[in-house]
Parts: C-alpha cells; structure tokens; sequence
C-alpha cells in the first residue's frame, strides 16, 4: 500500500536532510500530521523565514540577517586574529566559548578529491582578498576539523598564507581527531585554542 501523496511528498521533503533514512522520515512526516496546525504553521513560517531573511556576510561568510555580520562589525574584536572555520555552525560553537575575541573566516566546505570540491569551490579565494586588503590581520587559525579532509584544507591553507609573512596556526589537542567542532564542549574547544601550534 503506497503512502497518500501529502505525505509521500511530505516524507520526501524530511529525506532530503542530512542524516534522515527512510524510517525517520516516516516517523517525522506522521508526527507533523498530528502537530496541531497552529504549531505547523509556525514551523513552516520558521523555515521561510530562515531561508528568506538569511544570506552569508560578504566579508566573512558567517550566516547572518545584516551585512557585514554582527562579529565583522563589531571594531571592538580583536583584529589581528582571523580563525578560519568549515561552516556558520562553528562560529557558533567557538562563540560560546566567549575567550575568543578575534574575526572568523567561513570556508563552507573543505578540500575533498573524492567528491570533487577543490580549492575554487570552497571559500578560499575571498580569504585571500580579505588578507590583502587587512593588513591588521597577524595570525591566521586553521580550526577545520579534524577528519582527513580537515587536515589536507589545513595544509593547503598554510601553504598558500604562510610566504604571505602570516603566522599560521592549528587548533591543538582537546579535539579528538574525527571529531567536529559543533560537538565540542567550551573546556575543550577553549584549550585547542590556548594550545594552538604553528604549522
């Protein structure tokens, strides 16, 4: 017996998430038909108004509603420290933290042969107009994680920022390699910053 068309689309849509099968789909879509409508309602307005009101900050890439972004704009931060991260997610985690004060650089994806993402599809090349025109910038913290893509970005970053007379560093011990910044907690992200080593 096939599913009624709202909710085989409906189930459809939860699939298209990272992480959700078949099952949780089910279980998700036949969870949403029983949310009273007010509830939906404003689950779906919240989705709308996510994707509408939403962009990327033009200078550091982080999610933001104004641009530049609340962090970018703040003159208050430390401006000769730039971390660069894989995705808005992990601004997020390292601003809980609350002992960085320095600006953020969002790549949106790493370095991965396998899946075809080079250097030009990742967010590299505004990183790199960003430095040349903010010669306040002294140190650059490569805060990729800690998977084998994470590690060829880091790299390739310091590779390509060093001759440029940055010091370039990597977040050190306190993240367990394969782990993912998102996951960890202020104590653990706090001493991967204060132990960070040039690379």
């Amino acid at each position: 017996m096939q599913y009624p068309e709202p909710i085989a689309k409906l189930i459809d849509s939860y699939m298209k998430l990272p992480g959700i099968g078949n099952k949780t789909a089910v279980r998700l879509a036949f969870y949403t038909i029983d949310m009273n409508e007010k509830d939906v309602t404003a689950f779906s307005q919240a989705l709308l108004a996510a994707k509408r009101d939403l962009h990327y900050c033009s200078v550091c890439g982080n999610i933001t509603e104004s641009d530049p972004c609340a962090i970018c704009a703040d003159k208050g931060r430390d401006q000769s420290q730039l971390i660069v991260v894989e995705q808005p997610k992990d601004v997020m985690s390292l601003e809980k933290m609350r002992e960085y004060h320095g600006l953020y650089h969002v790549l949106h994806g790493v370095l991965s042969p396998i899946e075809g993402k080079g250097p030009e599809d990742i967010n590299i090349k505004s990183l790199v107009k960003r430095l040349q025109t903010k010669e306040s910038v002294k140190e650059i913290i490569i805060a990729t994680n800690a998977t084998p893509e994470g590690e060829a970005t880091a790299m390739y970053l310091s590779r390509l920022l060093k001759p440029a007379g940055l010091k370039v560093t990597r977040l050190a011990s306190g993240l367990a390699v394969g782990s993912d910044i998102e996951y960890a907690d202020e104590m653990t992200l706090y001493k991967a910053i204060e132990g960070r080593q040039e690379i």
